[in-house]
Parts: structure tokens; sequence; C-alpha cells
């Protein structure tokens, strides 16, 4: 349906671990939210939550607002004890850009997000990555370390100059600090060992990282694993494009078993890119030519993607005058078809209603039919005005150009004429269904059956507005008066039986 929203992936880690009604306050916050939670690890070890979240970055911004409020008031960074390095409640947000969206755009999120939290939170945020003031404050680990962690903030935050915030106090509450920034896309990778040696494990932990030598683009550090009683070398990797997940795993799986050890397994934490997966399948099916086009879910979210009702509602908000009324029409008019044939399922086969069946199963196939008739005349009405929309930016300069221009804009406002009155035919065609569902159908979902009315008449009054104003437009009377004549009498119609629905609607308020 055209440009797309400005799509972020924002990936929260949250201090808690072990407790899931904690956990569950904080997602049920962003639930409230038209946000997608991708994905949510727990882990008892580090005693930490990262959730993955994916949606349009201005609805982000708010929803996280609220998380960090959350967390900041159900979590006590003074009773918090983990393997994680950590600063607060809220410990890290970065914001990543999504297809087309831009880092410039990710970067602003950060930084508003950041003085909100400091300013009406109250609490410190310091900004990193690309978000970063500061060149020393891009790489996390220079702000939050083993060594320098909530604890140690505590007096830091007071006296050492590069331990100013960016946003709020300088001191601590129990809800410690929050790290907020923008990047590209990082890939959390856990190697775990089958070893006790902590030693061990933290030294392939420093051989692998970039900061001691190791490969670039690769952060990592060495932890125990309390409940298997094993060692883990959890990994960063902030560019997989250049250092990619078979590279790093056979490094740590070299210097294991140089060290006379075994690797357990390996784990993902949170989502990871398909093109990160590509990658292992190159390298260990030595599969050098393979696309990406060959992917079929890739294609078929491509298409999925164009026909997200996020994607149209963030369209029809926009300034552009297409899609407008007469589309939003047909989604309406879509809905309220959706609704009868729901009613009609739900009434099919139960009890008492038994002799309806066979009628309630022919207004629900009807319905489906004309639910999707209703949604193609929604695109069908964008369409329709962006071809007249380019026959008035046709040339004008000679008497013959004059006239070519003039005879194509009236034809096609014929057809941007055809189009709504077809949509307002099809909307109107299922009122005597919800007229017939109001008297017959399962009492217990009446009232969706009276939004069903309100939405197809809605959708039959806005398509013939849209018919309305194009005859204003258009020069031949005959097609102009015969149109008048069709609208006045199908207003009267569905008039009617909407007002016969109303008088029952109401009947015993």
């Amino acid at each position: 349906m055209g440009d797309f929203m400005s799509l972020v992936e924002c990936v929260p880690n949250f201090s808690e671990g072990r407790n899931q009604d904690n956990v569950n306050k904080i997602l049920n916050t962003l639930k409230n939210y038209p946000v997608d939670i991708i994905d949510v690890e727990m882990n008892s070890d580090h005693n930490r939550s990262v959730i993955t979240l994916v949606g349009d970055g201005d609805v982000m911004l708010d929803a996280m607002f609220d998380a960090i409020k959350v967390a900041s008031q159900i979590i006590d960074m003074d009773m918090h004890k983990g393997e994680h390095p950590r600063f607060g409640a809220t410990d890290v947000v970065p914001f990543i850009p999504l297809l087309d969206t831009k880092m410039d755009y990710c970067i602003n999120l950060a930084r508003k997000l950041g003085e909100k939290v400091g300013k009406e939170l109250n609490i410190p945020v310091f900004l990193y990555a690309e978000a970063s003031t500061r060149d020393y404050r891009k790489d996390l680990p220079n702000i939050r370390n083993e060594k320098m962690q909530y604890e140690q903030l505590k007096e830091a935050i007071k006296s050492n100059e590069n331990y100013i915030p960016d946003y709020g106090p300088s001191e601590l509450g129990k809800a410690g600090a929050t790290i907020i920034g923008a990047r590209e896309f990082l890939i959390a990778l856990n190697v775990d060992l089958k070893t006790d040696n902590l030693k061990a494990t933290k030294d392939i932990a420093r051989r692998v990282r970039e900061k001691t030598g190791g490969l670039k683009n690769v952060r990592a550090l060495g932890f125990n694993l309390k409940e298997t009683g094993e060692t883990q070398v959890s990994m960063n990797l902030i560019n997989f494009k250049e250092t990619p997940i078979p590279e790093v795993y056979e490094f740590v799986k070299r210097e294991a078993e140089a060290r006379g050890l075994n690797v357990s397994r390996t784990e993902l934490v949170g989502v990871v890119p398909e093109e990160a997966l590509e990658e292992i399948y190159r390298f260990y099916l030595r599969n050098y030519d393979f696309k990406v086009d060959q992917i079929l879910e890739r294609k078929m979210l491509a298409n999925f993607r164009k026909d997200s009702l996020r994607n149209y509602l963030e369209e029809l908000s926009s300034d552009k005058p297409a899609p407008g009324g007469g589309s939003a029409s047909g989604i309406v008019g879509a809905m309220g078809a959706a609704l009868v044939s729901m009613v009609a399922g739900l009434t099919i086969g139960k009890k008492g209603y038994e002799s309806k069946s066979q009628d309630m199963i022919s207004i629900r196939d009807e319905a489906k039919n004309v639910m999707w008739k209703l949604y193609r005349q929604a695109e069908k009405d964008t369409e329709a005005y962006n071809n007249l929309s380019n026959a008035l930016s046709m040339p004008k300069n000679t008497p013959e150009e004059k006239e070519k221009r003039t005879k194509t804009i009236q034809e096609r406002l014929k057809a941007a004429t055809d189009v709504p009155w077809e949509t307002a035919n099809f909307a109107a065609s299922l009122m005597d269904s919800t007229l017939y569902l109001v008297n017959e159908g399962n009492k217990n979902a009446i009232s969706d059956v009276y939004c069903a009315a309100m939405f197809l008449k809605s959708s039959v009054d806005g398509s013939l507005q849209n018919v309305k104003i194009n005859l204003g437009l258009i020069k031949d009377l005959n097609f102009v008066n015969d149109y008048r004549k069709k609208v006045q009498d199908l207003v009267a119609l569905t008039d009617d039986k909407v007002n016969k629905i109303n008088q029952i609607m109401w009947n015993d308020l």
C-alpha cells in the first residue's frame, strides 16, 4: 500500500529473571500499546530478562517509557544479584532501525526517551552507541562492565566526571540508572562448555573478545551456570556481517578443545536476523551461491507487510490524499461483513437455533464473499484516485493536449465514481441479512450484529459521499442525473433498514 511506517526493533533488558509475576507486569504494560512482542527470554543465572519488540518508533517510545516506569516501581536494585553486569531495573534500551527506517530516526528516539525518563522518572540516563554524545560511551562496556555496576555507580555518579549522566540526577535511587541508545542489529550468542572450570572459560572469553585481541565485533564474558554445573562464554556480536556466527563459534570451539573441553550447546538470546542464519547455512553446507530470494517466507512476508492494517492506518493518517474516505469506507464495510459472518457462524448448530442453521450457513458464506469484495474495493478506490490524479498532471500546452487531457479526466472521473458506487452496493447487499440476524441470530452476539449494521451503513454513506463529490465535476448530464437518482434510492432504502435496526437496538435501554 505504499511507504511503511518508521519500523524499529527495541530490545530492553530488565534486571529481573526469576520472578515471573514481575516480568508479566512489564509485559502487560507493553501490551497496552500496538507493538509486537516478538520474544521474551528469562535467565535466572543472569537474573535478567530480554524482551524483543517491533513496532512504529513513536509508539515504541511511549510503550518503553511506561515499561521503564513500571520496572522502577517493582525492581529494587539493592536486592538484585546476578551474573550479568547491570546498572538499573531497566538496564539497557537499544533502538534498532528496520526496513527503510534510518539510524538518525533511532538516535532521535533514544535521546527523546532518555530526556523523558531523566526528567519525569528522576532516573539517571546514559546514552550509548550511535546515540552517545561522548565518544567513549559508544561502546557499552566502557560504561557498564564487571568492575563498574550498580554498586560502584552509586559513588562514581556523584564524583567521577566520566559518569555524569546525559539526563536525570547525579545520584541513584533503588531503580538505578538506565542506558539508552541506538545501534545496528546485535546478536547475543552463548556457548556453554561441559566444565565447571570458570578460569578456563574466562580465558576463552578473553581470547575471543575484540578488546583483548580477539575477533573484531565480538564482546565476551565468562560465567558460571549454577543450574547445569557448566560454564558459559556469553557474547554479543555487534556486526554479524563482518564477523559471522560460524567464525565466532568455531573460534570458541577451537579454544575449548585446545584446553581439553567440549561444547555442550549454543544459545541465541532473543531474535536473530534471517541474514545471519543464511551465513550459517552457507558456511556449513558450503553452498556459497545461495540467494535470499530462494527463501519462500521472505517473499510471502513482503506481501503480508503490504496488507498490514497497521501500515494502512499509518498511510490513511498521513497528509497524502489517497487512501482517503472512499478507501476507508471499503475497509469499514469489510469489517461489518466480517461481523455478519461471525454472528451467523455463532448461530449455526446452537441449541434453540437448529431450524435456522441452513439460513445462517447461507448468510455466513455470502458475508465472507462480500467481505473480500469490500476489502478489494478499498484498494480499487485508491487506484482510481491515483489514475485521476495522473490525468490532472497531463500536459496542456497545445489545443490537442488540452482536449486529450479533458477527455481523460472526464473518463477517469466516471471510473472514480463507479468504484465507490460498487462499494456502497456491496455494503448495502448485507443490510437484509443484518436485520434477519437481529431477529433470528444468536442473542449472545446481538451487540456484534448492531456493530455490523452501523459499519455497513457507514460504508454506504461514506462511499456515496465520494460519488456525490465526483458528480459535481462530471460534464455528462445523463451520467450525472442517472447516478443522482440511484444514490437517492439507495440512501432511502438503507435508511429504512437501519432505522428498523435502530428501533430494536435502543428499544429496551
